[in-house]
């Protein structure tokens, strides 16, 4: 699971994580949330994610870190923005309008980096990441995140001896013991979906659950 695991998956287009759409769960339960327009947005290792573009259209400011230079140019070229480009520190970053995507290392932002965020969105971090580097993930997280944010957090549950990640099976009390002692969680949907998710099925996966957190940090 270094940097060249995730450059080659982009390189070779084997993005089965990829959406063709914006998540359904997003559309349903981010609005709950109740967040002032103009809120900033942390998305971790985003890629080339729809739901950038379903944020900023709700009239969010979006900040995606994402390790894959490929991931960003295709984002942005695919929906023909044209982003300044600067740098912020050890971070390339692309602009346009209210999004903003920082090429680099998630492990490198800082709390300046995130001062102005007050929300977050996680689908595809977390489990995309081996257990050690889950850890290490949400010490990361806490650490930088201002306090008072919300957001939503999105894992599957499943036998990871049936198949090997990413993405990786994570249970929810491994969500409790990361995250529990400092941030308040509430499951929102808990929803068997391994009818639709054929990759799982052809792994012969039996059990195939997507649970939808609403997160808030103390």
């Amino acid at each position: 699971m270094q940097p060249e695991f995730w450059h080659k998956r982009w390189a070779s287009n084997q993005i089965g994580f990829h959406l063709p759409e914006v998540n359904p769960h997003l559309q349903r339960f981010w609005p709950q949330l109740g967040l002032d327009e103009g809120s900033r947005v942390l998305v971790p290792l985003c890629g080339k994610s729809l739901d950038l573009l379903w944020l900023a259209h709700c009239g969010h400011e979006v900040l995606g870190v994402e390790l894959s230079e490929k991931a960003i140019e295709d984002f942005f070229n695919e929906h023909q923005l044209d982003p300044a480009i600067s740098e912020q520190g050890p971070f390339q970053v692309y602009r346009a309008g209210s999004i903003e995507l920082w090429c680099g290392d998630f492990f490198e932002l800082t709390a300046g980096d995130v001062a102005d965020c007050s929300a977050l969105y996680d689908r595809a971090a977390l489990i995309a990441l081996p257990p050690t580097m889950r850890e290490q993930y949400a010490a990361h997280l806490i650490r930088i995140l201002p306090k008072d944010s919300l957001g939503l957090l999105i894992t599957l549950d499943y036998d990871q001896a049936q198949m090997d990640g990413p993405p990786f099976a994570v249970l929810d009390d491994e969500v409790r013991r990361l995250f529990g002692d400092v941030w308040a969680l509430k499951i929102l949907e808990d929803q068997d979906v391994l009818g639709e998710s054929w990759k799982f099925l052809e792994a012969g996966v039996t059990r195939l659950e997507e649970r939808v957190y609403r997160v808030s940090s103390h």
